[in-house]
């Protein structure tokens, strides 16, 4: 939120660095004095945020007021305890080198780094304080760092390129004035993020092609002359084959999920002694819900996720990197989840329409939000042609691709047909119409 890091301020202060040693854990102490969750996840030591009438019929009086206290009742529950504090803060010090075991030095108050300017004299020290300061009219920071991430978010590239620096040794902003005017809009709108990612999908410069310029100097396209174009994020690539295909379980909230994975990857990774060595897949609904929900294992994430640079979650990550691999080539094309898409998305093309131009329109449309080009329908249907010809004289090899996945294949379908369509499908699933921002 501060366009900074300081997780190096934890062991010792640097010499050059802003951020000493002693304000590290300063700024720490705003969130020490925070309740912990014991280690169960499902237990809390604090209570609700309102108590919850015990007698029916003081429920019956609340909801029975005909809509004369209805905002009074809704506002009960616009706010969720997520965070409660101490009654008597807890003591922050300082970490010699960032041992939680070798506390030196007085009980530190708690306080902001002087690079970022002052803390008001009378603001609570607590992370109601911290947070009215970073969102005050005169904090110049955060509201830059936000419209940078979202501008990201969109358009591939920061305003400022340097995501994690907004400082000195961080790049400039190609567009300044466009960054502080924004920063200003998202403000007076009330922080309001639909409102500026609306403003942003909606302007020229997202809008406007993305196809390369040669009457301009501008390979990264810093002077925002052409439209965004970028590989999308892992989950994404996932969620859009799952949506395209009608297998997305559009579920909300609860445990992670475990989706195909190879067989033995945790084993092979894991000390023999360890009680999470065993992957254990799970079945139905649960291998289509959104990557949001993939069960996220520290040492052996999942390999479709890693593949497309998913970061670590070991630290902050503000700016994935982008790599492009002949291995993501191979997952994409064989991948059991990928092909299981290419299927039912194949059984859905050929449902909607008999002809085969109308359904490579379809599936475009599905992907891309456009009907295919013609030299892309000119290699969809010479593909096309040639797998018929394949699978219509080796049933064995349609039969052998049909079975992959767990979800049931349409048994009144060709299974020649749906084969060479599913071919198709992969094929176009692995390029950009599927990967890609542009």
């Amino acid at each position: 939120m501060l366009g900074m890091t300081m997780s190096c301020a934890r062991c010792h202060t640097h010499k050059y660095d802003p951020i000493t040693h002693k304000e590290y854990f300063s700024l720490l102490a705003f969130f020490n004095s925070t309740a912990e969750n014991p280690l169960d996840g499902n237990k809390y030591d604090h209570g609700p945020a309102m108590k919850a009438p015990a007698n029916p019929k003081e429920w019956e009086a609340l909801t029975s007021s005909n809509g004369r206290d209805q905002d009074t009742i809704k506002s009960f529950s616009t706010t969720t305890l997520i965070a409660q504090e101490l009654p008597e803060p807890r003591v922050t010090k300082i970490l010699e080198r960032g041992e939680y075991h070798s506390p030196i030095g007085e009980a530190l108050t708690p306080d902001v780094p002087a690079a970022m300017g002052s803390f008001p004299k009378d603001a609570p020290r607590n992370r109601l304080g911290l947070a009215q300061w970073l969102t005050a009219d005169t904090q110049p920071l955060v509201t830059r760092v936000l419209i940078n991430r979202i501008w990201q978010r969109v358009f591939g590239y920061g305003l400022v390129r340097t995501p994690e620096d907004f400082g000195l040794q961080g790049e400039q902003a190609t567009h300044p004035e466009l960054l502080d005017w924004l920063a200003v809009e998202f403000r007076e709108k009330g922080w309001d993020q639909k409102h500026i990612l609306r403003l942003l999908v909606t302007s020229q410069a997202f809008k406007q092609s993305s196809q390369f310029r040669t009457d301009l100097d501008d390979p990264k396209n810093r002077l925002l002359a052409r439209g965004p174009a970028f590989r999308l994020d892992a989950e994404v690539i996932r969620d859009i084959g799952l949506w395209s295909s009608g297998l997305l379980d559009p579920t909300m909230g609860g445990e992670g999920v475990k989706p195909y994975q190879p067989a033995g990857l945790w084993k092979a990774l894991m000390h023999p002694a360890s009680n999470t060595k065993n992957y254990v897949q799970d079945k139905g609904e649960k291998l289509y819900r959104r990557s949001l929900y993939v069960y996220w294992k520290r040492t052996s994430p999942h390999p479709m996720m890693t593949l497309f640079d998913a970061p670590n979650r070991e630290s902050s990550c503000v700016k994935r990197s982008r790599s492009s691999t002949a291995l993501q080539s191979l997952a994409l094309l064989n991948e059991t989840q990928r092909v299981e898409m290419a299927r039912k998305l194949a059984e859905r093309l050929i449902k909607s329409s008999p002809n085969d131009k109308t359904r490579l329109n379809r599936l475009y449309q599905l992907l891309a939000c456009r009907h295919s080009l013609p030299r892309e329908s000119k290699a969809c249907l010479d593909l096309l042609t040639t797998m018929k010809k394949r699978y219509t004289s080796s049933p064995e090899q349609a039969k052998a691709l049909l079975s992959t996945g767990e979800s049931p294949v349409n048994s009144e379908l060709n299974p020649a047909e749906l084969a060479a369509w599913t071919q198709v499908v992969t094929t176009v699933l692995a390029t950009d119409v599927a990967l890609s921002l542009f």
